[in-house]
């Protein structure tokens, strides 16, 4: 049943758009000359329904605060025009200003609309596994350690680490990849996204209120409408605009009499254009980069990124995947390096230890051979473990996926595909640091250690295996560089914007990193507090700096920086709220497009701000010498506000040329990459 509460909220909600769709039939009735035997033109519903609320508005910011804005000039010609019979004239303006500010609120609401349908995908209830037996519960009642069961088709609850199964899961909402993901046990599942294929079983990481889609909802509805109205030109210079508007028409009807040209004059001295100028190509903008990933918390924040000549990124997380991942195997004593892998990752495979999961998934990731079973597993905090391999005869198939990790050590290929008989009757399998070795009376070779100081000069881990006591190898394992960075970088150098790479890391990784990435600003060793300094020593030699980042200890710099921009779906709660900007999808390769768009964006408001200057000024000069009528005055500016609008909209199919990975010089980039590692 309708009640007159439920009207009161709708119209709470659209009012402004229902007195603006009754002023546009006003006015356009009126335009087509209508009148349907009315003893009043169609006129006054603009008039009433967009005029007095302006009026109303400038009146009391007059009393209030004694604020001068476009809002007095509109209000005093509303009410000439109105005075001297000139109805539709007064119409056009009310509308065409209250156009104007619902698209200056629909900035932010326009900007978000591709994010929130994330709301929408919020499951409701959780399957979870409790004595055996599947209970369907509300899913905010979900507490860390519950185990959930989900089948294919189903939304993910909360996010999770799969402990039982395997499946595709349809990330796009959250990531924006295309093809969907194979998980498998052990892997990390997020709430919103889509199960497409197989049943498992996960464990809940997170309650429902913190799960990865909360997170983006949060975002969403802590983003504030009011934040993004920049401050538009009109209102800058609205003292200026009055002030001169009514000299002109004060001084034009002392030298002609003419009350229709000083009115005429009030009319065309609207800042109609202007007011659109700004808030109509920021609105185009916001909307494109949320195309493409960005969450813009604030209109002007576009505004302050096309002034930005410096870019500081972390490195962990941004410039590179953030997690550790296989670079490189040595194997000695007749062992080939697929044996050396398969025997390292049976080992490791109860491993809650990063590096130890990482040797884990890049065995299973290359290799279809599946890992020994392993018994009587001794972990040794900070050093290493042991275990117990085999303890039968393993008939060893190293088919090995080629292409699958590109910048996996070449040797690997070397293996091919071939037959081995791995005779692991008990083997005992250390895997650890140096550290491990030593206690446990394995002797590492000068000839090894020449070899992994190669590695650790490039900010690489060690891992080294022995079997029975005996050196058998090693693995090297470091984080690995996105294949996108260095076209981000390349761009970001032909945008006139000088990358720097800020990270807490020690000085030889942080230049190893950045050399082929062609980064040649390089702060390493930097504490929270010292990537704040950084910036802050940037910002008073005249940089305009952005900051990208993606952790906690990115939070200072991100909320000292100009423009703060955050990775948003492996990014800290910290970092994303320090943040001005949201990557939603977790990659930097639109960022070039993000700054050439937020350029582009003030070249369209510059081009609109001159169209309208140039506009009005020859409407003026046409109105004080009554060659211009208010009517076709109010024509004038309606013409020249939608063709602003029009212009503006083109930043809506916008986009940054971007180079092509299949490009020679991408090509040669990703093999810089690739040899850094070999």
């Amino acid at each position: 049943m309708v009640t007159w509460r439920n009207i009161a909220d709708w119209f709470d909600v659209n009012g402004e758009k229902l007195t603006l769709a009754v002023g546009g039939v006003g006015v356009g009735f009126s335009l087509a000359g209508i009148q349907w035997g009315l003893p009043f033109d169609w006129a006054w519903l603009a008039i009433v329904f967009n005029g007095l609320p302006i009026i109303w508005g400038a009146a009391v910011a007059m009393y209030e605060e004694f604020d001068v804005k476009a809002d007095l000039l509109v209000s005093l010609a509303l009410v000439a025009a109105v005075a001297i019979g000139e109805y539709f004239a007064a119409a056009e303006i009310a509308f065409i200003m209250q156009l104007g500010a619902m698209l200056e609120e629909f900035t932010v609401s326009k900007a978000q609309s591709g994010i929130e349908k994330l709301v929408n995908l919020t499951p409701t209830t959780a399957r979870l596994i409790r004595n055996n037996k599947e209970e369907i519960l509300p899913a905010d009642v979900v507490m860390v350690g519950d185990v959930i069961r989900v089948f294919p088709g189903e939304i993910i609850p909360v996010d999770g680490t799969i402990c039982s199964g395997s499946t595709s899961i349809d990330q796009s909402v959250m990531t924006g990849e295309s093809m969907p993901i194979d998980r498998t046990v052990g892997d990390e599942v997020f709430s919103g996204t889509f199960n497409q294929f197989g049943a498992f079983d996960m464990v809940a990481t997170k309650e429902g209120a913190d799960s990865s889609i909360q997170r983006m909802i949060k975002l969403v509805q802590a983003t504030d409408p009011g934040n993004a109205k920049i401050v538009s030109i009109a209102d800058r210079w609205a003292t200026w605009i009055v002030g001169l508007a009514l000299l002109t028409a004060i001084g034009t009807y002392i030298m002609t009499g003419d009350m229709i040209r000083a009115v005429t004059i009030l009319v065309v001295f609207c800042p109609c254009a202007l007011v659109l100028a700004t808030p109509a190509a920021i609105m185009a903008a916001i909307s494109n980069a949320s195309k493409h990933g960005f969450l813009v918390k604030r209109g002007s924040i576009m505004e302050e990124l096309s002034k930005v000549d410096t870019i500081t990124f972390d490195k962990t997380g941004t410039l590179t995947h953030g997690t550790s991942q296989v670079v490189g195997l040595y194997s000695m004593n007749h062992m080939s390096k697929a044996e050396l892998y398969r025997v390292v990752a049976s080992a490791e495979q109860q491993s809650e230890h990063p590096l130890g999961r990482a040797i884990v998934a890049g065995y299973t990731s290359s290799y279809d051979a599946p890992m020994m079973s392993i018994s009587d597993v001794s972990i040794t905090p900070g050093k290493g473990l042991t275990a117990i391999v085999g303890g039968e005869t393993a008939e060893f198939a190293s088919a090995i996926h080629l292409g699958v990790t590109p910048n996996m050590d070449q040797a690997l290929a070397d293996d091919g595909v071939r037959m081995n008989t791995l005779k692991s009757q008990g083997s005992q399998v250390l895997a650890g640091n140096e550290e491990m070795m030593s206690i446990s009376g394995v002797t590492i070779p000068d000839t090894v250690k020449a070899s992994v100081d190669e590695y650790l000069a490039r900010g690489a881990s060690i891992v080294y295996v022995a079997v029975n006591s005996v050196l058998t190898g090693y693995v090297a394992l470091a984080d690995r560089v996105r294949s996108e960075s260095r076209v981000v970088v390349d761009a970001l150098y032909g945008l006139d914007v000088t990358p720097v790479l800020l990270t807490g890391d020690h000085r030889t990784t942080a230049q190893h990193i950045a050399k082929p990435l062609n980064v040649s600003h390089v702060m390493a060793e930097c504490l929270p507090e010292e990537k704040l300094n950084v910036i802050a020593d940037l910002q008073q030699q005249g940089h305009v700096v952005a900051m990208v980042g993606d952790g906690v200890n990115d939070a200072l710099a991100l909320k000292k920086s100009d423009v703060g921009i955050a990775m948003g779906g492996m990014g800290s709660d910290i970092a994303v709220e320090a943040a001005d900007i949201v990557l939603v999808n977790d990659t930097v390769q639109d960022i070039p497009h993000l700054v050439a768009l937020s350029k582009k964006m003030m070249n369209t408001i510059k081009i609109n701000l001159t169209f309208s200057l140039l506009l009005n000024g020859v409407a003026i000069i046409l109105a004080m010498v009554g060659s211009l009528s208010p009517v076709w005055g109010a024509l004038v500016h309606n013409g020249g506000s939608l063709l602003v609008v029009a212009n503006s909209a083109l930043l809506l199919t916008w986009s940054y040329k971007k180079m092509s990975c299949h490009e020679q010089s991408c090509v040669r980039t990703d093999g810089q990459l690739q040899d850094a590692w070999q």
